[in-house]
């Protein structure tokens, strides 16, 4: 690891080139570009979980974090890693000062990964509207975490107002396990009869609050096209903020899903014994290797976001972003609507390029 103090982005860059020289072995080729944007107090648990991501998939790890945005004199200090602390990945950690905080792609875009895709992770709360990040307009995938905000629910409107293909949250991926769940019992109860089966109506028990519990229900609805509710539960729910998962089928029947505290849960359907898995809370770590998995838009996703706001038509709008220049020394100060022809626009060479292809 390396050190620079009151650096600037070349020697950053000329830093980087030369510790790929001498630990070229550590880091043969890289998959992607993962950008993180955490606040100080974050970094560590960030760093962490990039770590166990990048076991799953190698990539160039830039973390920004910008500190005291209302300092007179901008100053960048970096740390230049290749494998060491953070694993089989090479990095770059960036504590920008100052108004260079605001202009933070002028020192990440010479940094990313020659022809490879970028994924712009925010751990902490992102903006209402991404596009006022250059980080986020120039990422093909924008992973949000709904969890952080002090309100779930506003900011699941918000991140469906605000939604683009290629967006995606992590409370969606804390519910991966349940709706892994779900569908195979679903799947087991229509092997039985041997037609397919009927969801009439059911509902999520958990904490009402939560925005996993909410994608979940969401999920639901977009699939089985009934209304699920959702319910506080007379437990405490785990981490996923769901404890039990209730679906009224034809025929009179009952399908039952509910979390134990011993990292699984039991499965209830008519005709054949209670049976248990595996549903465990997950570390923050396996949540955003399962978001590298794929690149495209995640259409699912989109679906229950629509479904849990009661928004259409998110899977049509357009995945390139406009970057929406925001000064937050003027908090009065509104966003550009893209939308009005008066406003200047920058737009990312990254997304001409995207609307090209």
């Amino acid at each position: 690891m390396t050190t620079l103090w009151d650096t600037t982005g070349t020697a950053v860059v000329k830093e980087l080139a030369a510790q790929r020289r001498t630990g070229g072995a550590v880091v043969a080729g890289v998959a992607l570009t993962m950008v993180i944007v955490a606040d100080e107090g974050r970094v560590a648990e960030a760093e962490d979980a990039a770590a166990t991501a990048a076991e799953q998939h190698p990539f160039r790890l830039l973390v920004v974090v910008r500190r005291q945005v209302e300092s007179a004199i901008p100053r960048l200090d970096a740390e230049v890693i290749i494998g060491g602390r953070l694993g089989p990945c090479e990095a770059v950690v960036m504590r920008m000062y100052g108004r260079l905080g605001l202009h933070a792609e002028s020192v990440v875009l010479p940094l990313l990964a020659a022809d490879a895709p970028v994924v712009t992770w925010w751990h902490d709360r992102p903006p209402r509207r991404l596009a006022t990040d250059a980080l986020g307009v120039i990422a093909d995938r924008r992973i949000t975490d709904i969890s952080l905000a002090p309100d779930p629910h506003d900011a699941l409107r918000v991140r469906a107002d605000d939604y683009a293909p290629g967006d995606t949250d992590l409370s969606w991926t804390r519910g991966t396990p349940w709706r892994a769940t779900l569908t195979t019992t679903l799947d087991s109860v229509a092997g039985r009869r041997g037609e397919p089966v009927r969801i009439l109506g059911g509902r999520v028990e958990g904490d009402p609050g939560n925005a996993t519990a909410a994608l979940l229900a969401g999920w639901l609805i977009s699939r089985c096209g009934c209304g699920i509710d959702v319910v506080k539960s007379e437990r405490r729910p785990g981490a996923s903020g769901v404890d039990q998962v209730v679906l009224q089928l034809d025929e009179n029947e009952e399908v039952r899903v509910q979390a134990d505290r011993r990292g699984g849960a039991v499965v209830i359907q008519p005709y054949r014994p209670d049976t248990r898995v595996a549903l465990r809370d997950r570390p923050l770590g396996d949540l955003l290797g399962e978001e590298l998995r794929r690149l495209d838009p995640d259409e699912p996703y989109s679906e229950a976001l629509g479904a849990a706001t009661r928004t259409t038509g998110l899977a049509e709008r357009s995945p390139v972003r406009q970057h929406i220049w925001v000064d937050p020394a003027q908090p009065d100060a509104l966003p550009v609507d893209p939308e009005s022809p008066d406003e200047e626009l920058r737009q990312s060479p990254r997304d001409a390029g995207a609307a090209n292809r």
